[in-house]
């Protein structure tokens, strides 16, 4: 069902380390790059001249592209991280959704010709330098990945704070914010699509030894932290808002908790590694973190508007506790800037910026009216439960692309004898 190799990292593999990613609003994973292989020479015997030359020339672009890409994109000064070599995100977007139907060939109907050609992509969070695998599926499933990584980076620039002309605080945009928002769905729905439609595809045995990169967990992790970057973005725009509701953002917050807590039990237990891998997993662990300051600062101001002395004693132990998860998270995302590759924070904006200065304040102010009411221990008793909320963003339905019309006139040359193990390399 196809052969696969992996290279340690410490068998001189190609593996992109930056001393430095820059300014982090969004994490962008380190990119898998693409190798080259010969199509001519495991495909020659079975496609026509036409059909091998542009599967060639369409994946050859894809290489050589990442290949300059690939050491600026995660970085955010806006000139290199957007143009490197006459080439720019957008087009190395294109160049994937231009290969996408032609590759989908190989694996039409369940051609055997999924199994001719050995791909290889360098990794980044895994053990492993490179993996090789002789499956198309695998190189649809790599495809999907790094068309999701380039959406986020795209939107990593978009929600970085800029000064205005008339030298205020850096902020972003309401046109920007609203832009990273369907950026952020449309990445989701490529890693949604990855994990419903193509890894059922794969073999059970190339499941277990695809990278770390791609396993089921990392997808999903994927997914979800973009959907819970864009209920913060839809949090700090609610904030900006004279009309948002405190019940609307709490509910915003609430969501956002839940999107971060799926992100985490997804890659608690894998095996990341080298840097990146270590980077994210830290990411996620800050940005739940934070989103429970949120949720626990608006749950707490909404009980407080009761008129009893049990919830404002409630109101108090949230407001604690939303107090001691923004310290803790500062802390995590110290952690996280120093591991490797080294980030930065951005000028704070939109949700943490407000947040950062209100709720140690009505924290404060909360205990301080209150300390002849309640005893020190019933204040620090345990916070009451968030509010359960369903999760209402969700990933765009994103499908498959039909197979390029281009494979109807393809006489398949010896492709009836073909089998799965046929022409295998490694």
């Amino acid at each position: 069902m196809g052969c696969i190799l992996s290279s340690p990292n410490d068998s001189g593999g190609n593996r992109r380390k930056p001393g430095s990613i820059g300014d982090v609003s969004v994490y962008v994973p380190g990119l898998r790059i693409p190798k080259p292989v010969d199509f001519a020479q495991s495909l020659g015997d079975y496609l026509s001249k036409s059909t091998v030359e542009r599967l060639s020339a369409l994946r050859t672009r894809i290489v050589v592209m990442a290949g300059q890409e690939g050491p600026t994109v995660t970085r955010t000064k806006r000139k290199s991280a957007t143009q490197h070599g006459g080439s720019t995100l957008a087009d190395l977007l294109q160049a994937l959704e231009d290969y996408l139907p032609v590759l989908l060939g190989l694996v039409d109907d369940g051609s055997n010709l999924q199994y001719k050609v050995q791909f290889i992509w360098v990794n980044q969070e895994d053990e492993a330098e490179e993996t090789a695998m002789s499956n198309a599926w695998y190189e649809v499933l790599s495809v999907l990945h790094l068309m999701a990584t380039l959406l986020l980076s795209q939107a990593n620039l978009l929600l970085l704070p800029r000064t205005s002309t008339d030298g205020s605080q850096p902020k972003v945009s309401e046109e920007n914010r609203r832009a990273s928002v369907d950026i952020f769905l449309k990445s989701a729905g490529y890693l949604d699509c990855a994990v419903r439609h193509v890894l059922p595809q794969l073999p059970a045995e190339i499941r277990r030894n695809l990278p770390v990169d791609l396993a089921e967990g990392v997808l999903q992790a994927l997914c979800l932290q973009t959907l819970g970057q864009g209920v913060d973005i839809q949090l700090g725009m609610a904030i900006d808002s004279t009309k948002a509701t405190l019940a609307v953002k709490r509910r915003l917050a609430c969501e956002m908790v839940k999107y971060w807590q799926q992100a985490q039990d997804n890659i608690t237990n894998l095996p990341l590694a080298n840097g990146w891998g270590e980077k994210h997993r830290l990411y996620v662990k800050w940005k739940y973190i934070e989103s429970k300051a949120a949720a626990y600062y608006y749950h707490g101001l909404i009980l407080d508007e009761g008129n009893t002395e049990k919830s404002h004693g409630m109101a108090v132990a949230a407001l604690q506790a939303a107090d001691e998860y923004f310290k803790e998270s500062k802390k995590l995302c110290e952690a996280f800037n120093a591991a490797a590759p080294l980030s930065r924070n951005p000028p704070l904006w939109g949700t943490m910026k407000y947040l950062s200065e209100k709720i140690p304040k009505d924290t404060s102010s909360k205990v301080r009216i209150n300390r002849d009411l309640y005893t020190y221990e019933r204040i620090m008793e345990t916070a009451p439960t968030l509010p359960d909320f369903a999760l209402a963003l969700k990933p765009d339905d994103y499908q498959l692309p039909q197979v390029s019309p281009s494979w109807r006139t393809e006489n398949l040359k010896g492709e009836q004898n073909g089998s799965p193990n046929n022409n295998l390399k490694g």
